[in-house]
């Protein structure tokens, strides 16, 4: 089953290149045949490698395709992994991309843009699947780099608009940030361990570097900097907000299955170098629980569904990184699984929203759709169930629950507690989100004219998504223990069941708190967020804490003035006069050229002359 795995990625991409090469020519329905296919039997290849991997003795299998590069000891192959770790990745990769892809062909019907859409969706997938397979960190950064292309590509899509292209461009800059530092921390490892082999990097970092030296704790702060970017964690977190700009799928993709989810994947492929880097570990949990926190706080006062949702992501992407802080990497892991599941659904349920409300996303324009829509209603319902982790019931309840119990078995108590602050804040704007998108009075002719979608590719990924975003999505998680140190949970046992009871009972009180006051206290809760401190409390986290403002103040801002000031330096003018000069000499040549036979003949008897008088001129000269 090994040899199958190259398919898995080989499709997609066959994809992409029919798709750019046809210049059209498929048209709408064809191109969508073609995108959602390939992408659909990616993920049967991977259901067939996953049957053969696990029938196996479960060990770790590589396939090398060829060696990419020889330069002295550099020689980085063309090689895939296959583990539990990167067999979790491929099925989320593709799996929930197939829905997403599928869903894409009812968000998008009609649409003259398909063909470009699914070459940069399948694209997209490509890379994330190369990111995953590779066996050494060059493949993984090529496909790392190929997912920010896509990104930029796929938040641009509706480039007609202005403000979507300088999301896209946010998107690309912010991130790159983040990429430069991992590019660093790959020169650092290559240099001190000779070799970007993930596997090898596992077994000579503990050889070569003490914990705690300073080599080591640079470069695990190096691609710490790489994943914050990708998974938009603070202070590189700006750009998913305004990611939004791209279709919804588009938004299902980068958020739940793909894009978001490769810092944690990083970080948990290189835990050994973490490891050896404690104080780097630690701070991985702390930006993860200020992520959660100062993302929730945000999600409060958003009035758009997807940036409701988008905040959302940053907050659980927060919930991993505080367990990869305390040295869960598996609780990490299968919170990224469950959290594909129940984004993806809230994420496509708001597509069908948006779509058969006229492409209206506000939720102040919104309300009264919960009859109207029942399907895109029972998907917010499951979906925001596994989100706020509803006990016993939802996927997210058994993951977020396992990196609670790490963080107490750790004895991070204050990070245990920013979870905690976070499960509560979750079930505040999650219940906010559906109160005022689906209950209360129809706000404007759009709500009011709502028409529920219809068709396979509209129900099926709603509905198979909801099934995963129950416990019996969390119960398709194989756990990965085998392939990390031993967390510090798996030690005792000792208050578990304690944690779990005053995490359940968080939650159903903040179910219970948020329901009165969206349903019951809703007209004080606008009045009060008009006047005073909640005004000032509104104004802060609708603008998610001014980090827009500060970075546009401190970076960009003075960065334009110093280009200002370039623009006439000495330099500049050096080279704008060896330009100018160019350009004269190029306009008194090109006047010689006037298509005269006359003109050139006298030219060439001018310069016959000068040419004998200087041949009878030099003897004399010599002389």
């Amino acid at each position: 089953m090994t040899q199958l795995l190259p398919l898995t990625f080989l499709l997609p991409l066959a994809g992409t290149l029919i798709l750019a090469l046809s210049q059209g020519a498929f048209g709408v329905r064809g191109s969508t045949v073609i995108g959602v296919t390939t992408v659909g039997l990616a993920a049967l290849v991977t259901a067939l490698v996953s049957i053969g991997f696990l029938s196996g003795d479960g060990s770790a299998q590589n396939l090398t395709l060829w060696t990419w590069i020889r330069v002295g000891n550099f020689q980085p192959t063309i090689g895939l992994a296959l583990d539990g770790l990167s067999l979790v990745m491929m099925a989320v990769v593709t799996g929930v991309g197939f829905l997403i892809h599928l869903f894409a062909a009812w968000y998008l019907e009609g649409d003259e843009g398909s063909t470009r859409f699914y070459a940069y969706m399948n694209l997209f997938v490509f890379s994330m699947l190369l990111l995953v397979l590779g066996d050494n960190l060059l493949l993984l950064y090529l496909g790392w780099e190929g997912v920010g292309l896509c990104s930029y590509l796929l938040i641009g899509y509706y480039y007609q608009t202005s403000a979507n292209g300088h999301a896209a461009f946010k998107a690309f800059i912010v991130t790159r940030m983040g990429d430069v530092f991992l590019a660093l921390g790959l020169f650092l490892i290559f240099w001190e361990l000779g070799t970007l082999n993930i596997s090898e990097i596992l077994v000579r970092a503990p050889e070569v570097w003490k914990q705690g030296s300073t080599t080591v704790e640079i470069a695990a702060l190096l691609v710490l900097g790489g994943a914050l970017g990708k998974s938009a964690q603070v202070p590189l977190h700006t750009w998913l907000p305004d990611a939004m700009a791209g279709p919804t799928p588009v938004s299902a993709l980068i958020h739940a299955a793909t894009m978001v989810t490769a810092g944690v994947y990083l970080i948990a492929r290189l835990h050994g170098i973490f490891e050896l880097a404690p104080d780097v570990l630690y701070l991985v949990g702390v930006i993860g629980a200020l992520s959660l926190l100062l993302a929730a706080f945000a999600a409060l006062a958003q009035t758009d569904i997807k940036r409701v949702l988008a905040y959302s992501t940053m907050s659980q992407i927060g919930y991993m990184f505080l367990a990869l802080g305390v040295g869960a990497f598996d609780a990490a892991i299968f919170h990224l699984v469950t959290h594909a599941f129940f984004k993806a659904l809230l994420f496509l349920s708001a597509g069908a929203v948006i779509v058969s409300t006229h492409h209206e996303q506000d939720m102040g324009r919104l309300g009264g759709l919960w009859r109207r829509l029942p399907l895109a209603y029972g998907g917010f319902l499951v979906g925001g169930a596994a989100l706020v982790a509803l006990p016993l019931i939802s996927a997210g309840f058994y993951s977020k629950d396992e990196i609670l119990w790490q963080a107490l078995a750790a004895d991070r108590s204050g990070l245990m507690l920013a979870g905690l602050l976070g499960a509560l804040l979750t079930c505040l704007y999650t219940v906010r989100l559906i109160a005022r998108t689906f209950h209360g009075p129809a706000a404007s002719a759009n709500a009011e004219n709502a028409h529920p979608g219809s068709g396979l590719a509209h129900s099926l990924p709603l509905l198979v998504l909801a099934v995963l975003s129950t416990f019996l999505g969390a119960w398709l998680y194989p756990g990965l223990s085998e392939l990390f140190p031993l967390a510090p949970g798996d030690q005792t046992e000792a208050g578990h069941t304690t944690l779990e009871l005053v995490a359940s009972a968080i939650v159903l009180i903040g179910i219970g708190l948020s329901g009165w006051l969206f349903f019951f206290r809703r007209q004080w809760l606008e009045a009060e967020a008009q006047q005073g401190l909640g005004a000032s409390l509104w104004r802060l986290w609708r603008n998610a804490w001014g980090f827009d403002t500060f970075f546009e103040r401190v970076l960009v801002q003075p960065f334009r003035r110093i280009v200002r000031w370039l623009r006439s330096d000495l330099i500049d003018g050096l080279i704008s006069l060896s330009a100018a000069l160019a350009l004269w000499l190029n306009s008194l040549f090109t006047r010689s050229q006037t298509g005269r036979v006359r003109g050139y003949a006298a030219f060439m008897v001018a310069g016959a002359v000068l040419i004998l008088a200087s041949l009878v001129l030099a003897p004399s000269a010599g002389s």
